[in-house]
């Protein structure tokens, strides 16, 4: 029984270091202000920008109901420009960057992102209507 339990354990896919909370907290500092507290496209800032921020919690819904996890690191780190913002979001991929996460994606892929984007993403995942 230990030796299944540790067997388990250390072949756990990395998905359990994925912190919610810690995702809501950052999301909070970092990005509510032009997404709104509850990620619905409403912040204070929003006006602002050349578009308004999307509601980020109908990302599954406008992606056939899967949450489009690649896609959204990508924009938050930087590597795919969005044009609300003028461009991409160089800004926050260097402060929410630091050591990488190994996430399990809807599609069953890992993807590996700093460990603050895959808490965001946990935290998005879970407020998708």
């Amino acid at each position: 029984m230990v030796r299944t339990l540790a067997v388990l354990l250390l072949t756990a896919t990395p998905t359990l270091a994925e912190d919610s909370a810690s995702g809501a907290r950052l999301f909070g500092f970092h990005c509510a202000a032009c997404h709104g507290a509850a990620a619905e496209g409403d912040g204070p800032l929003g006006d602002m920008l050349t578009i308004r921020p999307p509601d980020l919690t109908e990302l599954s819904a406008r992606n056939g109901g899967v949450f489009p996890l690649a896609r959204v690191l990508s924009r938050v780190d930087g590597t795919t420009e969005v044009m609300a913002h003028g461009g991409p979001m160089p800004v926050f991929g260097l402060i929410l960057d630091g050591p990488s996460e190994v996430m399990l994606a809807p599609d069953g892929s890992d993807v590996a992102a700093p460990e603050a984007l895959v808490n965001i993403a946990t935290w998005l995942i879970e407020v998708q209507g």
